[in-house]
């Protein structure tokens, strides 16, 4: 009779280059031929598939599945890196498909973060401080440069380029090919080449158990015609949806486009299709 190998003998392909001093938790499974590196830690039940290289000061946590040939934890593609301890964090349950790459941050003691329940399709590229939440949904072939901030569950599609130090926000949905300058707003519905808001993402928001009657519901409606549909510069519209209170989702959405107008390292928010001349005097570029 053949011998009986257990389970948690055959966790680690012989193939697996694993250096001594990582920290893999006894749970963890390692296909043929992955890298570990000597700063890596993975957490209990997390699945690294054949090819896989995980390397720099990289922290992954709990019943993560990570799919042939992904790099997680290499350099920064920035020439401003001058070496040093910089970090790639990844929370639970997150799926992370083929070729995937994501990249440490690029200061001292800085990371590059990825919340719980993220699904990253292939080809996906996560660069340098970038921040993700929970819940997210990224498409195949998305590339997001640096310091780019997406709020939970949010949605991506396929082949949508991201610029540096943009936001997306709660529940914002990205149609796919579409290239984003500045930040998507929550709960809205962006696309296009130049991105541009498209009206509010019902589908995403209806999918997540909201109620198309609803107060919260009506109260968004209602703001997204107030900035995008009115003939009010979108500061002023801003002001006006002030004056009413609101659902803690307006409240959010209000904050978002406060901070994306005022804060200097923010790109400010995409224009509607009727107010593409509104905001035009938000400088594009970004040091």
């Amino acid at each position: 009779m053949l011998a009986r190998i257990s389970a948690t003998e055959n966790r680690i392909h012989p193939t697996a280059v694993i250096h001594p001093r990582a920290e893999v938790h006894e749970t963890v499974t390692v296909g043929a031929h992955a890298v570990i590196g000597e700063h890596v830690t993975l957490g209990a039940h997390t699945v690294v598939m054949p090819n896989v290289v995980i390397d720099g000061w990289t922290t992954i946590g709990e019943r993560n599945q990570i799919f042939p040939g992904a790099v997680i934890g290499m350099d920064p593609q920035d020439r401003k890196y001058k070496g040093g301890v910089s970090r790639v964090i990844l929370g639970h349950d997150n799926i992370i498909r083929e070729c995937v790459t994501i990249n440490r941050a690029t200061g001292e003691e800085e990371a590059t973060v990825i919340g719980n329940g993220n699904l990253l399709m292939a080809y996906v590229h996560v660069a340098h401080n970038c921040l993700l939440g929970n819940q997210i949904v990224i498409a195949n072939a998305v590339a997001l440069a640096g310091h780019v901030v997406i709020e939970s569950c949010a949605t991506l599609g396929g082949l949508v380029g991201v610029h540096q130090f943009t936001h997306i926000g709660e529940r914002a949905m990205v149609g796919g090919m579409s290239r984003i300058d500045r930040d998507v707003p929550p709960f809205m519905l962006a696309e296009g080449h130049p991105g541009r808001i498209r009206g509010l993402n019902l589908v995403g928001l209806k999918r997540a158990g909201w109620k198309a009657g609803s107060p919260d519901f009506a109260s968004l409606k209602d703001a997204y015609r107030l900035l995008y549909r009115s003939a009010l510069p979108l500061e002023k519209a801003l002001e006006q949806l002030k004056q009413h209170p609101g659902s803690p989702s307006l409240t959010h959405l209000i904050q978002f486009l406060e901070s994306s107008l005022r804060d200097p390292q923010r790109r400010g928010p995409l224009p509607g299709q009727l107010s593409a001349s509104k905001i035009e005097s938000h400088d594009t570029d970004v040091e």
